[in-house]
């Protein structure tokens, strides 16, 4: 149902860096990068974006929605953990470390421009 995501950065060479490593942790990866956005897709399907880092259209200060949040479901608990370490090392602000939560395991922090990001991985009962 959802074809894409996109969040807004104000310095999208840093946010761009900062996307590399993180979703290289859960196998996505930049396939295409202009002057306004780079683009992340699976390393199956590198023809299909999943996910946008971009610069606002408007030419406005880029924010973060409150109540908004990027999810990224994963395989499992230690690409959860992997995620979730890596996000804080290139700088992103705790919102919840790796734990269960309604029954799966998740993590969340914020990127470098306050975006809310999350990883769970779903939990074999």
């Amino acid at each position: 149902m959802i074809g894409f995501v996109m969040v807004g950065t104000n310095n999208l060479n840093k946010a761009t860096k900062f996307y590399d490593t993180l979703l290289d942790t859960i196998e996505l990866q930049r396939v295409v990068t202009n002057e306004k956005y780079a683009g992340f897709a699976s390393i199956e399907k590198p023809d299909e974006v999943e996910f946008y880092v971009t610069n606002p259209a408007n030419k406005d200060k880029a924010t973060f929605g409150n109540g908004t949040q990027i999810s990224f479901l994963v395989s499992s608990k230690d690409l959860v953990n992997n995620f979730y370490n890596t996000g804080i090392k290139l700088g992103g602000k705790d919102e919840g470390a790796p734990g269960i939560r309604s029954g799966d395991y998740y993590c969340y922090f914020r990127d470098l421009d306050g975006n809310k990001i999350c990883a769970f991985a779903k939990i074999d009962n």
